[in-house]
């Protein structure tokens, strides 16, 4: 790619300016007036007054940005593609991108950079840097360049094309050749792309979520998967803004990642769980198989929820199966709207998502984590050509599903500011009607809020508040009373008002029968979510208990045996199989005697039929051995080819190969060479002498421990003279020699030769 176009001859330049764009007979410009006006009316100017036969919302060429965004993200690059409909065609093109609200006349006007991809097709103009033509003329239904977008603070930019077709020049300010950009807002970058906003809206409502799954063959056929295609159960939950579930961005807990991999909902619902003081309602959902059926056939499946003014957000999430980790749903949908009222209806086209823990590329990859893990992110058209959504020309992938959601009750006092139908306006007056006041007509409020928390936190008397809004006074004569009520209060335990208002969650899954054999009980518990407003003690019920029987018929012949596990894989890839399932004894008779209840199940499974899957192959095997004892290597595992020759070609792979670590590897203690042996310690007799070595490497992972690093060894320089006497007197006269030249420097300070001595030991 080239980002600047090479010098030019004036010759070839003009030549190609003639024919790119045959300004002769289209505007009647000469050779010679181009270059007058290229100077007198300044940058590029020239092409953006062009003025040639313009049609308005002409489609028979378009101007297409990859993707089909409305934003576009500073310093990223972006596929621009130009084409025109069969059987039209185009000689000649022109291509720039403007900021919004400028002629075009200077550098500065212009945004952003584009890269040429292919050189035979596209290069820059000569008098023009800035702007993309066509190297040379020639039919032509497609071109396709890089746009570098802009720098932060550009504000929106619009990309604008011109097309050169017989001698005719189609220039549009608005239309298919014009494509308008705006800069994305980088405080949401790669998140949720809209802020939330505190709810004011009063009371709850109800709504209905509703799934509609559109992934078919016919709407996505390339490698759609005709084997245990399907929707996982969609999982998900009303909640407050300070608990996110998923979002674009952000990384999946371990709750999606068994979504997005397994299709298991089990550890998400309980992660939902855990934060009991942040969400209202669990949204649960059953799956679908396959993944669409008509809904004459099948209904589409649905789940109900409720929203309030701490809780107002909906998220979820379901799998699309056999995928490596895609998923489609909803983050953090606001159902509360600026009026202070609920949403009545959300319909929602989806898109798949990557969890970011599985790097396959195709639906029936093999598992290959994503190490480390990677952010969420939505699946586009250009991520892998091996990819069922990929397309060269970088459009948008085909919905895969919808959902909708839509408001079926509400409760409670409402306060909308502008009510958004009929039924919400009756809901706004109803709850007045009731109250029996005396409110002048000619004062419109609107309803009470809920009453506020006791000022008393003991059993002594305290005061609550409620208030409303003046929406409108008719008659400026008749005063309105005021927007603000008390009430006595005690504080929490103290009141003698019903327990009923508690919020409580839903129950959780019965525990298990107390007895392993007879009639036995077992409890089930729930929890208070919200406690009632004016403080008081909840009297609900936490905890229910009930019988159960476990294997009525318990005599000493009885046996006790294990909940029946998973089935088998059926033994037949397609066609008619058989599949299993087994149990085990827990407890044996108490009389000794054999256990008669049976172990293993056996039933018949039905699997797609043969002819429509051209490639059978056997369960991977068991990974090999790493190929190392300790540290880094790699392992393989292998399957077979089991589907005969005529059913077609197998292009899937038959061995994998992934890398292994086992725990390191030891490493032994290193030392450095000896040193030279040290001088005798003695000067005469026995004596020794010794020589070290330094420690290098310290030993690590149950490496060799260090040697010893001192060595010693006797030596003998001389005998020592047994004559004590004679050796005193040996010693005298040394000492008295050496007093004698210390005397003779001190008295005239020349240097006599002394005794000589040897060198100094170690």
């Amino acid at each position: 790619m080239r980002l600047s176009p090479a010098p030019l001859r004036l010759s070839r330049t003009l030549a190609l300016l003639a024919l790119a764009l045959p300004l002769a007979a289209a505007l009647a410009f000469s050779d010679e007036t181009l270059d007058k006006v290229a100077k007198s009316e300044g940058y590029c100017s020239r092409i953006l007054r062009a003025q040639g036969t313009r049609r308005e919302g002409y489609t028979e060429f378009s101007l297409r940005v990859e993707g089909d965004p409305d934003f576009y993200k500073p310093g990223t690059s972006y596929r621009v593609t130009l084409s025109a409909a069969p059987p039209s065609y185009f000689r000649g093109f022109t291509l720039i991108a403007l900021k919004e609200n400028r002629e075009g006349d200077k550098e500065e006007d212009h945004a952003g950079t584009f890269q040429i991809i292919d050189e035979e097709e596209t290069q820059f103009m000569s008098n023009c840097p800035v702007a993309v033509t066509e190297s040379t003329p020639r039919r032509r239904t497609r071109i396709q360049v890089f746009w570098i977008a802009p720098p932060t603070g550009t504000g929106c930019v619009i990309l604008k094309a011109s097309i050169v077709q017989k001698r005719i020049i189609y220039f549009q300010d608005e239309g298919s050749l014009t494509k308008k950009l705006c800069e994305q807002d980088s405080t949401f970058d790669g998140v949720t792309d809209k802020p939330i906003l505190d709810c004011c809206a009063c009371g709850t409502a109800k709504y209905r979520l509703t799934f509609y799954g559109n992934w078919s063959e016919k709407t996505h056929p390339k490698d759609y998967p005709r084997r245990a295609n399907h929707w996982s159960a969609i999982i998900g939950g009303s909640h407050s803004k300070n608990y996110v579930l998923w979002e674009y961005g952000g990384y999946a807990s371990e709750g999606v990642k068994q979504v997005a991999e397994l299709g298991s909902p089990v550890k998400m619902e309980e992660e939902i769980r855990q934060q009991s003081d942040e969400v209202l309602t669990v949204i649960k959902a059953k799956a679908q198989w396959p993944a669409w059926q008509p809904l004459n056939v099948r209904a589409a499946p649905s789940a109900e929820f409720s929203v309030d003014r701490t809780r107002h957000l909906m998220s979820f999430l379901t799998m699309m199966g056999p995928s490596p980790d895609w998923n489609v749903g909803l983050s953090a949908e606001d159902l509360c709207t600026k009026e202070c009222g609920w949403v009545q209806k959300v319909v929602q086209d989806l898109i798949p998502w990557d969890a970011g823990t599985d790097s396959g590329v195709t639906y029936e990859s093999p598992n290959k984590p994503t190490i480390p893990q990677e952010k969420i992110r939505p699946l586009t058209s250009l991520d892998h050509p091996q990819s069922p959504f990929y397309d060269p020309e970088g459009g948008s992938i085909i919905q895969v599903a919808r959902v909708v959601i839509e408001r079926i009750a509400r409760k409670g006092e409402q306060c909308n500011i502008v009510p958004d139908n009929v039924d919400d306006i009756v809901a706004d007056l109803a709850p007045e009607e009731k109250d029996e006041d005396d409110t002048p007509e000619t004062c419109i409020y609107s309803n009470w809020s809920p009453w506020s928390a006791c000022s008393s936190s003991t059993c002594d008397k305290g005061k609550r508040m409620r208030q409303r809004m003046l929406k409108a006074q008719l008659d400026l004569s008749v005063p309105c009373p005021d927007t603000q009520d008390f009430q006595p209060c005690m504080g929490p335990g103290c009141s003698d008002e019903d327990g009923s208002t508690c919020t409580m969650s839903e129950w959780i899954t019965w525990s298990p029968c107390s007895i392993s054999c007879g009639t036995g009980m077992r409890s089930r518990e729930r929890y208070v979510k919200q406690f009632p407003e004016d403080g008081s003690v909840c009297t609900l019920p936490t905890e229910e208990t009930e019988k159960c029987t476990v294997n009525e018929e318990c005599s000493p012949s009885s046996c006790l045996m294990t909940e029946w596990g998973e089935w088998d894989e059926c033994s037949a890839t397609c066609g008619m199989g058989m599949k299993k399932r087994h149990r085990m004894v827990k407890m044996s008779p108490a009389d000794g005697s054999m256990c008669k209840a049976e172990t293993s199940q056996t039933e018949k499974c039905m699997m797609p039929e043969c002819h429509t899957i051209p490639c059978l192959l056997s369960p991977w095997s068991e990974w090999s051995d790493c190929s190392v004892t300790c540290g880094k290597g790699m392992r393989t595992r292998q399957r077979m080819l089991k589907s005969l020759a005529e059913l077609g070609d197998c292009n899937e792979e038959l061995e994998q190969v992934e890398k292994c670590m086992l725990p390191e590897c030891p490493i032994d203690c290193e030392l450095t060479e000896w040193s030279q042996w040290s001088e005798c310690n003695k000067s005469c007799g026995k004596g020794h002498m010794i020589r070290t070595r330094m420690i290098q490497m310290e030993p690590q992972f149950g490496g060799a421990p260090c040697p010893e690093t001192v060595q010693r060894k006797k030596c003998r320089v001389r005998k020592c003279l047994r004559n004590p006497s004679i050796q005193k007197l040996r010693w005298r006269e040394a000492r008295e020699s050496r007093r004698g030249e210390q005397l003779r420097e001190e008295s005239d300070g020349e240097q006599f030769p002394g005794c000589r001595m040897r060198p100094w030991t170690a």
